[in-house]
């Protein structure tokens, strides 16, 4: 950790229904010079995987807001009825009660369909929207058997690093880190979630700025798909693409990302 950040925090906020949700926060030593920005992590895994990423820009002058999704760490067990309405309301009770107004919100990859919900559902909450590895609107067949492989401990070491190295991970990057770190009895709960609200509702509607954060070698990205949002969103998106990275862009390049983080927001009204 850079010496100029503190160590991570733990918080446990409430939100309605009588849960909880754990947001770890990270912070500098010194006086905040930019916006809180709040990180979510990619489908069937947690906000430790951010935390490279995190003291990166913490080291930058932003706070960092960290929200488990429902069901690990220490936030509360997901409903049935789970979906992203539910954990964008998480992610905007995070922000009133640990940032001071209105945050950046960085997803990678089933992140970035929470914070784009935050955005259409808590405008109010959201300076600009970082979607980090952002999966095609219409991404190829296939990649979501990848995902269920290399989730699945049950599975050879052997096949789940196939997946990895397929679905998320760049030639010459160690694939072999994500071998850990999976939620795969939240599946079927999270998979569901993720189709409420239905993707027309949010896709092509954005209150704030968006930073299209892809990966080079992203196969959920493909090449033809680059300008997909922007073409939708015109000048509220800006594209950036950064090299040997796949889906599993904040592991593999979280300095490269960070640098276009901080960069981006110095843009922002």
């Amino acid at each position: 950790m850079s010496p100029v950040v503190v160590p991570t925090m733990s918080h446990l906020v409430p939100v309605p229904g009588g849960a909880v949700v754990e947001v770890l926060v990270d912070r500098s030593r010194q006086p905040p010079a930019g916006p809180a920005v709040v990180l979510l992590p990619s489908s069937l895994r947690d906000a430790t995987d951010l935390g490279e990423l995190a003291c990166l820009l913490a080291a930058a002058g932003c706070p960092v807001l960290r929200p488990q999704p429902r069901g690990m760490g220490r936030s509360s067990a997901p409903p049935d009825t789970l979906s992203l309405h539910l954990l964008a309301d998480d992610v905007a009770r995070a922000i009133d009660v640990l940032a001071d107004g209105p945050a950046l919100v960085a997803g990678h990859a089933f992140g970035h369909f929470v914070a784009r919900v935050l955005d259409l559902d808590h405008p109010q909450r959201v300076r600009g929207v970082a979607v980090l590895a952002a999966a095609a609107r219409q991404f190829p067949p296939g990649l979501v058997d990848a995902l269920d492989i290399a989730a699945d401990a049950n599975q050879p070491v052997a096949a789940r690093l196939a997946s990895l190295r397929h679905a998320f991970f760049a030639p010459g990057n160690d694939a072999s880190v994500w071998l850990s770190g999976w939620h795969p009895h939240l599946r079927d709960v999270y998979r569901r979630a993720g189709a409420i609200p239905a993707k027309d509702r949010w896709w092509p509607v954005s209150h704030a700025p968006i930073l299209d954060l892809q990966a080079a070698l992203d196969p959920w990205r493909p090449p033809v798909s680059r300008n997909e949002l922007k073409d939708q969103l015109g000048d509220k998106v800006t594209v950036r693409v950064i090299p040997h990275a796949s889906h599993a862009l904040v592991t593999e390049q979280a300095a490269a990302v960070a640098a276009a983080i901080v960069e981006w927001a110095g843009t922002l009204p």
